[in-house]
């Protein structure tokens, strides 16, 4: 159905309605593609106008239509209307029209409503990251970068997770000004970086580099680099910090590692304590390797290959060094296949040790045990994440040093252009956000990524004090 250019009379409507089947969801059906058209918003009106005469009220789902394209065209005075509407008419509104409401009347000059919403939005439930963000960005548009890092703060301590725009705002909004507590607050957004292992994208580390050169009297410069391989900055010849954990830190690590995410309930939903327990054994009698490799994972490098080709490939490759190999596989790996030839594995197995688990097992408990009971020097490849074990550690520093480990014990690989397989070798320094006080030293990616990425960055942005 496609919507009318002008206003329209109720017999108008009623004929339009006729022609649609099922008639009874014609205004929905009609509101959504005035929101695909972006049609004005008076064509809009004099539909809701002529519900309101039929049914005598209009229903809360075409009422979220109409905002929503209110919401789009900045039409603020509509979006109040609305809202006074459903303040009467409905004693709770769902999430989705408070954002709504709050996006709207954050982009204008009735801003200071949005944070009045955001205030009744509190009593009912968690507001959403949406809705925070708006009445951040609202606030500090209008340079109240205090009112906007106390939105920030509360955000944080509801749990509720910042986008990287939000953050890259708040270095935005604050170029050239003078104010003591707010460079820490904005050095705290840097810490949180380093804390989350979140990697800013490269307009993002602009911001954050112009805001630096804009602070009066700062004398901070930038500048983009890459760090060597022996973890020095070339541009101001400072060591960036070890990735490599002390002793203490280790075996603390391991102790609760094996403790808590291995032994915890959570392994034991996809593998039995029984195979669990014998491949313990297993490791105990082979131990220490060097390598520890997620078969499975690395077998689906090249989708056109044969998988135990690509398994091949990794296997040869890494034992050039003659370092000890453990390849954790799956017992249908042994069954003659399309993707898995018996030769090929016999040939394997002269490189490397095997253990085979079910079918169902999961492969990262297995790869968290043998890597870590092999001690420091060992480094494992998967391209999993290893998301879910970080979370089973139930505080934040153990959480902080999972990741450092990870950082600096998780080889990553990738498929190259000729068709080898390559490999990234885990670097001697930590690839985090880090300062001295006169430096900060934080790794960038091109381009924004949401999710959580194994790939460390290899670009640096180092600023430092003249």
């Amino acid at each position: 159905v496609q919507p009318p250019e002008k206003p329209l009379q109720a017999e108008e409507w009623n004929k339009l309605r006729e022609d649609c089947q099922p008639p009874e969801k014609f205004e929905e059906v009609m509101l959504n593609n005035m929101i695909r058209c972006n049609s004005p918003i008076d064509v809009a009106k004099s539909l809701l106008t002529d519900l309101a005469k039929r049914n005598g009220d209009i229903a809360y789902n075409v009422l979220v239509k109409y905002l929503t394209l209110c919401v789009r065209q900045g039409q603020v005075s509509e979006i109040r209307d609305v809202y006074d509407i459903m303040k009467v008419r409905f004693k709770v509104l769902e999430s989705g029209a408070y954002n709504l409401l709050i996006r709207g009347l954050s982009n204008s000059d009735q801003w200071r409503m949005a944070l009045t919403l955001l205030e009744e939005v509190k009593k009912i439930m968690i507001p959403s990251r949406t809705c925070y963000e708006s009445c951040i960005k609202a606030a500090s548009c209008h340079q109240e970068m205090k009112l906007a890092f106390e939105l920030y703060d509360e955000m944080l301590a509801k749990d509720v997770v910042p986008t990287l725009g939000i953050l890259q705002s708040f270095f935005d909004f604050s170029r050239h000004m003078k104010d003591e507590e707010l460079q820490k607050k904005l050095f705290g957004i840097l810490l949180y970086l380093r804390e989350n292992q979140i990697y800013p994208h490269k307009t993002f580390m602009q911001s954050i580099k112009l805001w630096f050169e804009s602070i009066p009297g700062g004398n901070w410069r930038g500048h983009l680099t890459n760090i060597k391989d022996s973890g020095q900055c070339p541009v101001c010849n400072h060591q960036l910090e070890d990735s490599n954990l002390t002793e203490e830190e280790y075996s603390n690590l391991s102790e609760r590692i094996i403790k808590d995410v291995i032994h915890g309930t959570d392994t034991f939903r996809k593998t039995s304590p029984q195979e669990f327990e014998a491949f313990q054994t297993f490791v105990e009698n082979q131990l220490p390797f060097d390598i520890v490799i997620d078969g499975l994972n690395v077998s689906h490098i090249k989708p056109r290959r044969m998988q135990c080709e690509n398994l091949f490939d990794a296997v040869n490759c890494l034992a050039k060094e003659n370092a000890r190999l453990l390849v954790l596989g799956r017992k249908h790996m042994l069954r003659n296949s399309s993707n898995w030839k018996i030769e090929i594995m016999k040939e394997m197995q002269n490189k490397a040790d095997f253990f085979f688990a079910e079918n169902i097992s999961d492969d990262d408990a297995f790869l968290l045990y043998a890597t870590l009971r092999s001690g420091k020097h060992c480094k494992f490849v998967t391209r999993d994440f290893l998301r879910d074990h970080k979370a089973c550690l139930s505080d934040s520093g153990m959480r902080h040093l999972f990741r450092k480990w990870q950082r600096g014990h998780q080889i990553a690989f990738s498929a190259s252009a000729e068709g080898s397989i390559k490999f990234l070798p885990a670097f001697r320094y930590d690839c985090v956000v880090q300062t001295t006080g006169d430096t900060w030293h934080i790794p960038y990616k091109d381009v924004f990524e949401e999710k959580y990425s194994y790939q460390v960055p290899t670009k640096w942005l180092c600023i430092r004090q003249k």
